[in-house]
């Protein structure tokens, strides 16, 4: 990567700044991909989730003293989503048998295609295999799919996840060994 980035992991007092990443990646990166309608109700089943960043899991990626990227791994059941999601789980996965799970990543718009992705899965990949996990897995927005596939993850289950609200948020199960 030849952008000059640093990261670290998030700490809760990095929430604000997360927040507004988050809000911008989603406003700006769905809709190339989906409907309106789907861009706003994807507010409803994504965001920050604070136990990545109580577990010590999630990372943020810096230009400067800014983020501009997010994004981490869990060891816990949750697939995806925020604080306010629905149809959390909090159990600690079993190593040795299911995959950890690659959660929240975002990447602010003006840093678009800059190599934020890849190093935040990166990084992930490798801490979960130092946590001895053989394989990771994730659900992948519509605008996530290319870089994921790019990086070796393959594509399982296509789904819509329908909202709070009602509308149907299309989205893909994936996996990739370590």
């Amino acid at each position: 990567m030849s952008a000059p980035f640093s990261h670290r992991l998030a700490d809760a007092g990095d929430i604000p700044a997360l927040t507004a990443l988050m809000d911008a990646a989603i406003a700006t990166h769905l809709k190339r991909v989906l409907t309106p309608q789907q861009v706003t109700a994807s507010q409803e089943i994504m965001g920050l989730d604070t136990q990545l960043i109580a577990d010590g899991t999630y990372f943020v990626v810096l230009s400067g003293e800014r983020i501009v990227g997010s994004g981490g791994w869990s060891k816990r059941a949750t697939h995806f989503g925020g604080d306010h999601s629905p149809n959390r789980d909090a159990r600690v996965l079993d190593s040795q048998t299911e995959p950890a799970r690659v959660r929240a990543m975002y990447t602010h718009p003006d840093f678009a295609r800059r190599g934020i992705g890849k190093l935040i899965l990166r990084l992930c990949e490798s801490a979960a295999r130092d946590a001895g996990f053989a394989r990771v897995a994730l659900v992948a927005t519509m605008s996530g799919l290319p870089l994921y596939r790019a990086c070796g993850y393959r594509d399982g289950e296509a789904f819509e996840e329908r909202t709070p609200s009602g509308i149907n948020v299309p989205m893909m199960r994936m996996d990739k060994d370590l």
